[in-house]
């Protein structure tokens, strides 16, 4: 069941709408999600995210910096290395919802092309 917007959507500040394009806008490059996938379980530091990624140093820490300035990672410092880890949880959870449904999509056209199959073979 959908919930109704309590604010009819002509009177949303323009600046809401564009924070919240911003913030899709993170999510919607594939290299941030697959270090954001890296760190659901836990934290870890530049180098092991470099390596799990497969990709330069520069290229992880670029992504990296865009999370944190939106608030969905934090940083600490240990000697010389540097370890992030998620700050805002509710990002799996939004994760999550468009992952189902996408399962859900996928599913459904699953089952389209089997009835199809099976219409052809009658």
């Amino acid at each position: 069941m959908r919930q109704a917007l309590s604010v009819p959507p002509e009177s949303v500040p323009s600046e809401v709408v564009q924070q919240l394009a911003e913030y899709f806008s993170i999510l919607s490059e594939p290299m941030r999600l697959r270090i954001l996938n890296f760190l659901r379980d836990d934290e870890k530091c530049v180098q092991e995210l470099v390596e799990a990624t497969q990709t330069s140093q520069a290229n992880v820490s670029k992504h990296l910096k865009v999370m944190m300035q939106a608030g969905i990672l934090s940083r600490r410092s240990e000697g010389t290395s540097a370890y992030y880890k998620v700050e805002d949880e509710l990002i799996f959870e939004l994760c999550n919802l468009v992952c189902d449904r996408l399962a859900a999509r996928i599913e459904q056209q699953a089952r389209h092309f089997r009835d199809f199959s099976l219409s052809a073979r009658k």
